[in-house]
């Protein structure tokens, strides 16, 4: 199912809240990542190739098949882990212009917000996480025409502008790589990489569940090089095969989806959950509570135990409100 989110682009967007693998060519390569462990092995890191996992701009895998295999950096040390349960504000819509909200965690746009935006917040005892687009083309972000024609994808649904981009491709990543180092430039402690679950879309490309789990582990190896942390958006499809990797879990709308026990895998990991809801629905942005019931609903899911949760305008400006 197509999710929905807002981005700074004037209102609601599609917000579908997604390393190569090495080949060992010689018996002593093999002893090697057997010796130093298969994850160790997975989660090495090659600077030499834009981390294209095996392929070109195509998408076509690498001679030796391994684009069907996941990798995995699990042994990485994490600058920053948050705990279970902890409280968060996350706006997306146009700069942030309210840091009163008593939230350790604050989840704002890579591209709308300066450093001085993240300084200030850090200033006050607050993590920022940045996020950005990871698996779609916004024809209004500062490096849309970095992107190749060939890499697009169908648009996503009714919102213009936005298009599904192969996440196999070198120029893509490469693209996505330029955006972890803006992150790194702007002082962010972690990233909220959208989009990641093309698989469960019409893309257009032909991207598939094997190649989100690649994707997603390859963004977390790369952000976990940088200091950065990293979450999973939505792909609860993917989270056995990703969650290693990540440090939390942002999911949109699992109470509503009757979902929620799928992500509480995170939970047990001793990850938290930021959980979003949108009882108001698609087209109500304004600053009254919901109701005891729409409250009840969102906030006392099955299987949401100890999630963070925040009940959200769909545009998802400043307003919240907390269970």
């Amino acid at each position: 199912m197509e999710e929905k989110v807002v981005t700074s682009k004037g209102g609601v967007l599609a917000w579908s809240m997604k390393k190569k693998i090495l080949v060992f060519g010689s018996a002593a390569i093999v002893a090697l990542g057997l010796g130093l462990g298969l994850g160790l092995g997975l989660g090495l890191k090659h600077h030499d190739n834009d981390g294209d996992a095996g392929q070109d701009d195509t998408g076509s895998s690498d001679g030796g098949g391994n684009h069907n295999r996941s990798t995995t950096d699990a042994n990485t040390t994490v600058t920053w882990q948050p705990a279970v349960g902890i409280k968060w504000q996350i706006k997306l819509l146009d700069p942030l212009n309210d840091t009163s909200i008593d939230a350790p965690v604050y989840d704002i746009d890579l591209f709308d917000n300066p450093k001085s935006t993240i300084s200030e917040l850090q200033s006050l005892g607050r993590k920022v996480i940045c996020y950005f687009s990871a698996g779609t083309y916004e024809d209004w972000r500062d490096d849309a025409d970095e992107f190749k024609k060939s890499d697009l994808g169908s648009n996503l649904g009714e919102w213009p502008g936005e298009k599904w981009v192969n996440t196999n491709s070198t120029t893509v990543r490469k693209i996505m790589k330029e955006r972890l180092d803006l992150a790194v430039t702007k002082g962010c402690d972690g990233v909220d990489p959208d989009n990641i679950d093309a698989y469960d879309n019409k893309n257009g490309l032909g991207l598939t569940e094997v190649d989100a789990i690649n994707y997603v582990n390859w963004l977390a190896s790369e952000a976990h090089d940088r200091g950065l942390s990293v979450g999973l958006k939505n792909g609860g499809d993917i989270i056995d095969s990703v969650i290693d990797n990540m440090q939390w879990s942002v999911n949109e709308q699992c109470a509503e989806e009757e979902e929620c026990d799928t992500y509480s895998a995170f939970i047990d990991a001793k990850k938290p959950v930021f959980h979003i809801e949108y009882p108001k629905g698609d087209d109500t942005n304004n600053n009254k509570n919901v109701t005891t019931k729409e409250k009840k609903a969102a906030c006392n899911a099955d299987g949401s135990d100890d999630f963070s949760t925040v009940i959200k305008n769909m545009d998802l400006d400043n307003w919240v409100q907390y269970c």
